[in-house]
This record gives C-alpha cells, structure tokens and sequence, in this order.
C-alpha cells in the first residue's frame, strides 16, 4: 500500500516504525523544516529511497498513487491537512486531536463519508493489551451496573519540553494538557463507559508553566448517560518525572485499575466470577519504550485491513471526535464557570485565548 508522512516531530518515530512492522511503501515524506525528515530517518535507521517535500500540499497533488497518508504535525493543522487529502480520495490516520475545532472534526467525518474514504484517530492505547482485557470485560458484562471510573494522566512537562516546538502549549496549535497529554486517557474513559456523555463539569489552571498559553492541569466530573459518573485528572506538574496513567473501572460485580505510564498494565483484576484466563490478566505488563506505548504499529495494522475489507477503522474519525468533545466541554465549563451539556454544538479551543494570560515562548 502507498504510503506518506506528513510532520516528522516527536511521535513521527512510532510511524515509521508502524510503516516499516506492517510492510507499507513509503513514497514520500513531508515537513515544514526539512532536517527533521533526516533527522527522522536517522533515528529509525530508515533507509529507502524516499522523496521529500516541505509542502504537503504539493507532495500530495505529486502522487496520485497514495492510498494512506498518516499526520503528525502541529496539531492545529491537523484538519486542515486532512481535508485536503480527504478531498483527493486518500484514507488518513490523524494524530490527537483529530482537530482543535467541533466544526473542523465533524466536517472530517462529513467529507469523509463523502468521499468514500477511511479516518482513523490515533488513539493508539486502545490497542494495549491491558486495555483490550479491560474492553472485552466490558463488552460481556463482566462490570454488571458501572458505578464510577476515573483517569488519570500524571506525568511532566520542563520548559525544555515547549522550547523544543514553538507551537506547544498555544491555544490555536496546541491546547493544554488536557488537549496534548491526557486526551488518550479521556477517549478510554468516555469509551469503556459507554461513550454517552450527558454533562461535564471542569476546571483548569496554569500552576508553574506561565510561559503557555494553555493549562498545566485539568480536572473533571462526567455525568453518562447510563447514570455512571467518571472523573478526570490531567496534568504535566508532577516532579520530577511521568508517574503514571492509570484507569479505573468499577462494577457491581468487577474492579480494574489499568496502570503503567501509558494504561499498559493491569494492577488489579477482581471479578465475581473468576475465568480460567483471569489468573494470566492479573498483573499483566507490557513493556513500552516510552509514554506513547505500541500501540501505533497495531493502529496500522488495523487501518490497513479497514481499507481493504471496506469496514470502518476500530478508531474511526468519531471516536476522534467525542474525545475532542470532552476536553472542548472542560474548556468551556471552565471559560463559564457552569457545567456544560452534551452534545457540544460547536466549540474551539481558540475560544480560550487569553484565559491564562499570554506566554512568553
């Protein structure tokens, strides 16, 4: 399958990996600043032949033969390029967060029924295995009646981290750490607890990094649909390094606390009743080389066959979207002080420039 890379920052290394694990022909690349790509190539080892632009658009219009391309750029450019390869026939993985706008997200989803192609969000750590334990526990009853879960992202941020990429930390380009680091972590509650969101009521604050624009940590309270409730902890304060990810999950008849840095671990795993396998899921690890897990190659893997079955991708562009949906409703309920009711019509996160105060980076 032919395939591109559009953004050659940070995470850009888990997709060439995922290229390379799942056999992909990678006909292009593409950044704004074109030492990155040989930065890049020089990190993974990557050596094939590969034509390089600095313009997606022109590297998009110079290859008709693409069937997938993968962005991984600033994230307020994320729609925008994705429209436009949507607009051109090309099935596309988009980095978190599918967009910084509801409008944007659900024109990606509209073009792209349109259109006839497949979307995937990249919210790789729905393929864990620990939380692939926890999701089919949930789809056959194991919980019973939800009662409550949580989530939360403890991990840190320096300022050496924002100095590396100038559009870290702003409202038009980046989002907080509610937007940047723990919106994994809040597509895995809002999907194991049904996905229906009835009302969210948040807070965010600014504690040490008066550089941003955006919050340093978040917190929430979710009200579903289904009556359960789930809070949300986010945050890129803790000293002096990442702590954890953790996700909890209680039921009437079942408690699981998923931890790790990334929700690849199972910590604990009590069911009313035991299964034969249940002795292998208790404290359950799988090793990852850093926060992002492995997640990525597995996304690829999956999205690859939604092409060729004609089916729709295990993350698709509305998984993208609801979990864009939260975190925009904790913006707003802090912007309003009040608890914001779901469906969110439409809302940006440029609608909380100058919450903070305006950054110095």
């Amino acid at each position: 399958m032919n395939y591109a890379l559009i953004g050659c920052g940070r995470i850009a290394v888990n997709h060439i990996k995922a290229v390379v694990n799942n056999g992909l022909n990678m006909v292009a690349v593409c950044d704004i600043e074109p030492e990155k790509i040989d930065d890049l190539f020089e990190k993974t080892g990557y050596d094939k032949p590969v034509e390089k632009y600095r313009d997606f658009r022109q590297m998009v219009d110079g290859h008709p033969e693409l069937e997938l391309v993968s962005i991984a750029t600033s994230s307020g450019v994320h729609a925008e390029i994705a429209l436009y390869c949507i607009d051109k026939g090309i099935n596309v993985i988009i980095e978190k967060p599918i967009a910084m706008s509801l409008s944007d997200a659900d024109e990606i989803i509209r073009r792209s029924e349109e259109k006839k192609v497949k979307v995937s969000a990249c919210h790789q750590n729905r393929f864990n295995i620990a939380v692939r334990e926890m999701r089919h526990a949930v789809e056959t009853g194991r919980f019973g009646k939800l009662s409550h879960g949580s989530i939360h992202v403890r991990w840190n941020r320096n300022k050496a981290y924002y100095e590396q990429a100038p559009w870290r930390g702003k409202w038009a380009s980046d989002g907080g750490a509610l937007m940047n680091q723990c919106i994994h972590g809040i597509d895995l509650l809002r999907w194991m607890m049904g996905d229906e969101v009835e009302e969210v009521y948040g807070v965010t604050r600014q504690q040490y990094h008066d550089y941003l624009e955006c919050e340093d940590i978040g917190m929430a309270v979710v009200q579903f649909k289904n009556g359960a409730v789930g809070t949300i902890e986010g945050t890129v304060n803790v000293y002096p390094k990442n702590l954890e990810e953790t996700l909890y999950l209680f039921g009437e008849t079942g408690t699981v606390k998923l931890g790790g840095t990334s929700c690849n671990n199972i910590d604990v795993w009590e069911f009313a009743e035991v299964e034969e396998e249940d002795q292998n899921r208790v404290s359950l690890q799988e090793a990852t080389s850093n926060v992002y897990g492995n997640g990525h190659t597995s996304l690829f893997a999956d999205m690859i066959d939604a092409i060729q079955s004609n089916r729709k991708p295990y993350v698709d562009a509305v998984a993208g979207r609801n979990a864009l949906e939260v975190v925009l409703a904790i913006y707003k309920s802090q912007l309003t002080g009040q608890p914001v009711k779901l469906p969110l019509k439409d809302f940006a996160s440029t609608e909380m420039t100058g919450m903070f105060g305006e950054g110095s980076l």
